[in-house]
């Protein structure tokens, strides 16, 4: 066993299985939030790389072992992660862990035949979540793909509400505007929760002047989203067809998703046996049997005239250089999908439109769960997102019982600097709030700020 040295914190008792990318990102981000943590996997090399960056402990061996378990102390443990590369061998390791440890377990589960059967399997095996981050990445694709301007779309209270993330044209309406004058002349129906300009994140106050080459991101309630975007003067179609590269379980996941709701799909996918398995899989789908770097093989593809271009192949480096090319050569709507690679301030440099991580897509929602077991007194995390680069994060609490934040007008509350109460969700209407509102029991409410960690509600004030 590795361990590095460190204090004792007061946070939940973790066990992980899996040191690949889910996996270290999830040591990253739960380390940091002061959990302790133990790390199980069989390559001695990537335990030891972990243990040695994060204060964390670190078993080599087979985490669905019910010895290595016990070793890793899966009798005191709160919570138990399988993130391998196998969904058999996660769904084993929670299975067993459930039944030796009295604690929550979360798999990671790809392969489209389970993803049919989560519901099944998770009540089955007494699971708190199955997660697949091929599906959770395709469906952020397909969002941004039905609201084409946007460089992020994210959806909360149970979709009723959507954080659009876009960058203000140079002639915009927007450029030069303050957020008060947009809420007293244009609509009180969106808010405006963070400007990224240069290199800082703003959470801005009624008087912050808006400017071209500012990306926003604001919340609106989802059937004002599009018309928003229009009183402003920007685009808000979706679009009629996409051209998928990679046909792997992301593409999969997507071209469904896309055909679902009549937009047309072509697939390049090198592989010639999966092309046929897809062809049937997706007999709507145009399949073509090819490599997708290949200029001409693109060409004859229609780029020059698609409307979306989605860069799904297994590797990020291809994915990045096809985005730019496609950028070159077409004025298609273009998604890349980077699994591995972390350098984030240059591929914020490249301009590679919107960028889907399915890793972090993954880590966000065990995180959530995570934050909401250690915090299960007055509130519970429904949704997280981290915004511009972790810089900003954006939760969603449900308020359960009442407390110092709740029946209290917005303007008479001590929040706390940089956050924002951008939403709040009751009984299903989207209120943007003003100073007079109030937080009540049975609300979900969203708040958008530069303070990391936040698990609870009451965390919002001073």
């Amino acid at each position: 066993m590795f361990k590095r040295k460190g204090s004792a914190n007061q946070g939940l008792k973790i066990i992980i299985v899996g040191c690949g990318k889910v996996g270290s990102t999830l040591v990253q981000r739960l380390s940091r939030e002061g959990h302790d943590i133990t790390i199980i996997d069989q390559d001695a090399d990537a335990i030891q790389a972990l243990t040695n960056l994060y204060d964390i402990m670190g078993l080599v061996g087979n985490g669905a072992s019910y010895s290595v378990q016990m070793e890793a102390g899966i009798q005191n443990a709160d919570l138990f992660i399988a993130v391998t590369e196998s969904d058999e061998l996660n769904l084993l390791c929670c299975t067993i862990a459930k039944r030796v440890g009295d604690c929550s377990a979360i798999a990671r589960v790809r392969t489209p035949d389970y993803s049919k059967e989560v519901d099944y399997l998770r009540d089955r095996l007494g699971l708190a979540m199955i997660i697949n981050p091929e599906m959770e990445a395709a469906r952020e694709a397909a969002r941004i793909l039905y609201l084409p301007t946007a460089l992020e779309v994210n959806s909360f209270a149970h979709g009723q509400a959507e954080m659009i993330k876009f960058k203000i044209p140079e002639g915009n309406i927007l450029d030069g505007m303050t957020i008060a004058y947009l809420g007293q002349h244009i609509t009180n129906a969106v808010l405006i929760c963070a400007v990224e300009r240069g290199k800082e994140v703003h959470i801005p106050s009624g008087d912050f002047q808006m400017a071209h080459g500012d990306i926003i991101s604001f919340i609106a309630p989802r059937r004002m989203t599009r018309a928003f975007l229009e009183a402003i003067g920007v685009k808000s179609n979706r679009v009629k067809n996409a051209l998928i590269i990679g046909g792997g379980k992301s593409g999969y996941y997507l071209a469904q998703q896309l055909l679902h709701v009549g937009i047309s799909v072509k697939i390049i996918e090198i592989n010639r046996a999966r092309c046929e398995e897809l062809s049937t899989l997706l007999p709507k789908a145009v399949v073509i049997n090819g490599d997708g770097t290949d200029e001409e093989l693109l060409k004859e593809a229609g780029l020059q005239y698609a409307e979306s271009f989605v860069a799904l192949t297994g590797i990020d480096e291809e994915n990045i250089l096809l985005t730019m090319y496609a950028r070159q050569v077409s004025n298609a709507k273009v998604i890349t999908k980077i699994n591995r690679i972390t350098f984030n301030d240059v591929i914020s440099k490249l301009d590679l439109g919107s960028v889907v991580y399915p890793r972090f897509i993954t880590a966000e929602a065990i995180i959530a769960y995570v934050r909401a077991k250690k915090n299960s007194t007055n509130s519970n995390i429904e949704t997280l997102y981290h915004l511009f680069d972790s810089r900003v994060e954006a939760v969603e609490f449900r308020v359960e019982r009442e407390s110092a934040v709740t029946n209290v007008q917005l303007m008479d509350l001590p929040i706390r600097r940089n956050l924002l109460i951008a939403c709040i969700n009751r009984n299903g209407r989207i209120i943007i709030p003003s100073g007079r509102d109030c937080i009540c029991v049975g609300d979900t409410v969203i708040v958008v700020t530069k303070h990391e960690g936040l698990g609870d509600i009451r965390d919002i004030l001073r």
